[in-house]
């Protein structure tokens, strides 16, 4: 990666990239819950049916793939009156630590503030509590399916 970060895009703007997130995201958080990739595969694809969510964002530089952050309606079954939800962020090894999913982080925030909506919602592993409390977030609830929910607002 070079010295400045990738630029972020709305999938719908670059669809060749729909098959390499698919891949990162059921690698992930889905392969060894025993999901198809081809369910994966047809969510990111709901990622570029409408203007609205859900939506995909993707970091790139050209061709090459550096990460990607959705906007999703619910993330938690526990908790379906919280939406939307930033879910799914993943960067690259080799583009780690260098400030991209900030970024894109905070892209999707923006996704969410500028569809009209005054808070935003993630959930996340305990441990990375500290990463996003960095941006601003506020853990709200912890210990829900065992991860921690934390809410960002205008």
């Amino acid at each position: 990666m070079t010295a400045s970060l990738p630029a972020i895009s709305d999938l719908r703007d670059q669809p060749e990239f729909a098959g390499t997130i698919a891949d990162r995201v059921w690698q992930a958080w889905w392969r060894e819950q025993g999901v198809a990739l081809c369910e994966i595969e047809a969510m990111v694809r709901e990622c570029m049916d409408g203007p609205d969510i859900p939506l995909s964002l993707v970091a790139h530089e050209g061709p090459d793939f550096h990460g990607c952050a959705h906007l999703i309606a619910s993330d938690l079954d526990e908790r379906p009156h919280y939406t939307p939800w930033i879910a799914a962020v993943w960067v690259e090894k080799k583009a780690r630590k260098g400030g991209l999913g900030t970024k894109l982080v905070l892209a999707a925030v923006e996704e969410g503030f500028s569809r009209g909506f005054d808070t935003v919602y993630l959930c996340a592993e305990p441990h990375l509590a500290p990463f996003y409390e960095k941006m601003g977030w506020r853990c709200i609830e912890e210990g829900v399916a065992g991860l921690s929910v934390f809410s960002i607002s205008r």
